[in-house]
């Protein structure tokens, strides 16, 4: 198995800890989620599920609002990355 590189790993973590989930300040909603969406697209396919993985269930649950945020202003080639991590996502969360 391949593992994450622990700066793609810490960027992770860190973009999702810093979630401004319970702002009302748009703009810093919109910078956290270019950040989240930066780093999701960073990652190689191999690595996500480990990424996923090492999330708990609100992280899980966060991270699937951002994909879909994601979804609904594409960058390039973010779509195909972002449902990469939607399966991923999805198999954890099925799984649990």
């Amino acid at each position: 198995m391949v593992c994450c590189t622990g700066d793609m790993l810490r960027a992770f973590h860190a973009a999702l800890q810093n979630s401004p989930v319970n702002t009302k300040n748009q703009a810093a909603k919109e910078r956290a989620q270019e950040v989240v969406l930066k780093v999701l697209t960073s990652f190689k396919g191999s690595e996500i599920e480990q990424a996923v993985n090492s999330l708990d269930s609100n992280g899980i649950d966060l991270l699937m609002k951002y994909i879909y945020k994601g979804f609904e202003k594409p960058t390039d080639n973010s779509s195909a990355i972002l449902l990469q991590w939607h399966e991923k996502v999805r198999n954890v969360s099925l799984s649990n």
